[in-house]
């Protein structure tokens, strides 16, 4: 009788057999295992992709040996021989907790919201120093420069002015500053449809020392304008003072107070002194963290005199190596004013100024 050996006419060759049947065996464990790694590859690369062990599909009897090392994954759908059945959703990979200090280099968690909190006016009484020194609080988040939001481009809507906003967590606040919304007729109404609950900070000078600085920043930009005694009155003379120039307007505080009290109640207005912000700044800083409703974080440690400024500076912290004080365009040396022209502006801001300390229920001394 002829006998055939895969193929072969001859009498059977039991080894050769054995080594036939061993390589096609050892052939087809390869062929599923390679198999299992490419079924495998999409877990693989998210696997890789997000930092977690690799891992690879649990094998089958036949290549358990092979494959027992392996820790098996789980599977991310239905099999071909399994029915196709909604899928549990994935577990959130947890994100680092970082920190929300305003001065760190890393990323910041949280959430662009609208600000709670808004430094309204006025030019030239101190706004930058407010912003620059409530930022120091661990709980205040604020927008560094100005959007001009509710004066120049309110068309731009809420959800352009959101984004501008820096992240902030549910414990902090946000705060940004404009000092032209305080004369900005619309500005009152546009920030109550924000929210009738927003804080408003108000940083005050002596109106006679505000216009002066006022025109020096001027002058330092248009070196060809009218002199300041030109500019403040119709007719010297008679003691006429133009009122239609802004740096003259912005004093008569009282006037535009009277917008801000048809929305807001005086409880939302904190009045900042911008005198006592040169002389005691940790004082006034003290009432601006008691009116935003956050401990008082910021003190007299924070503070030092720059005497060739004329104000004060913070002091080195941590996360900068140097003293932070305000710009070269902060602390200029103001213009030469002939003294009558500045009694002359301070008889006709007296009765503008007394009743702005009645309505506010503080005197600021002015006089």
């Amino acid at each position: 009788m002829a006998y055939r050996v895969l193929g072969r006419a001859g009498p059977p060759q039991p080894r050769r057999a054995r080594r036939l049947l061993f390589a096609f065996t050892l052939s087809l464990s390869c062929t599923y295992l390679c198999y299992s790694f490419l079924c495998c590859c999409d877990d693989l690369g998210r696997s890789r992709l997000l930092g977690a062990p690799r891992c690879l599909r649990g094998p089958s009897a036949g290549g358990q040996k092979l494959l027992q090392k392996s820790r098996p994954c789980d599977p991310s759908g239905p099999t071909p021989s399994e029915p196709s059945a909604p899928s549990a959703p994935a577990a959130a990979v947890p994100a680092p907790r970082l920190s929300g200090s305003n001065h760190s280099g890393s990323p910041k968690l949280g959430t662009k919201r609208l600000p709670q909190a808004l430094i309204v006016g006025v030019k030239k009484g101190g706004t930058r120093a407010v912003l620059e020194f409530i930022r120091v609080h661990p709980d205040v988040r604020a927008l560094g420069t100005e959007p001009h939001f509710f004066d120049r481009n309110y068309g731009r809507g809420l959800d352009w002015y959101r984004s501008l906003m820096p992240r902030t967590l549910e414990s902090q606040i946000t705060l940004e500053k404009t000092p032209s919304y305080f004369v900005t007729q619309e500005a009152p109404r546009r920030i109550f449809n924000m929210s009738r609950d927003t804080k408003l900070i108000v940083v005050v000078r002596n109106p006679v020392t505000r216009a002066i600085s006022d025109y020096t920043q001027t002058l330092s930009k248009k070196p060809d304008i009218p002199t300041f005694e030109g500019l403040s009155f119709r007719n010297r003379t008679l003691g006429l003072v133009d009122v239609s120039w802004n740096a003259i307007r912005i004093g008569m505080y009282v006037l535009h107070l009277e917008s801000w009290l048809q929305y807001f109640p005086l409880a939302q207005i904190h009045f900042v002194s911008g005198e006592r912000l040169i002389t005691d700044p940790a004082g006034e800083m003290g009432r601006v963290q008691d009116f935003l409703g956050i401990k008082r974080f910021i003190t007299d440690k924070h503070f030092y005199f720059n005497k060739t400024k004329g104000f004060p500076c913070l002091k080195k912290t941590e996360s900068s190596l140097l003293p932070r004080c305000l710009g070269k365009s902060k602390g200029r040396t103001h213009v030469q004013i002939d003294p009558e022209v500045i009694d002359q502006l301070r008889e006709f801001y007296r009765p503008y100024n007394i009743k702005f300390y009645e309505t506010v229920g503080q005197d600021f001394r002015w006089e």
